[in-house]
């Protein structure tokens, strides 16, 4: 079984594109830290190189930026590729099944004036009255 479960912080913006086929793809690179404080007593963080495909990666591309936190399940792929000056290059990669977008989302709003105000969208609570199970 090959299945992987994240938890980051994306690194830097998503690189959104459309393969020669019409496919969209999105990559991007995750920060996990890791659970335990080295002997130093700092937590360190590994980074995972993650690869979104069709509709998943279009959602991606468009939702997300560097800095937002996210979920991802998905399986781990072993790649290599001739690189420019002739050597051959192994990546480990996780192919993504699903991504969760944990950073709550924001209203932009342009005033008249023409300044931007951002106003946090935080979930409300629902009671169990309003649950259809």
């Amino acid at each position: 079984m090959n299945k992987v479960l994240l938890i980051g912080n994306l690194t830097k913006d998503p690189e959104h594109n459309t393969i020669t086929n019409g496919t969209a793809v999105c990559k991007f690179s995750v920060a996990v830290n890791r659970r335990f404080a080295n002997s130093d007593g700092n937590r360190e963080c590994d980074f995972f190189n993650i690869v979104t495909w069709r509709g998943l990666a279009d959602n991606c591309g468009k939702y997300l930026s560097k800095g937002k936190k996210v979920a991802i399940v998905g399986q781990i792929q072993n790649r290599s590729y001739d690189a420019s000056d002739g050597t051959k290059r192994h990546m480990t990669e996780v192919i993504a099944d699903e991504v969760e977008f944990l950073t709550a989302t924001q209203n932009v709003q342009q005033s008249a004036s023409g300044d931007v105000k951002t106003q946090q969208v935080f979930m409300s609570e629902v009671s169990d009255e309003n649950l259809p199970f």
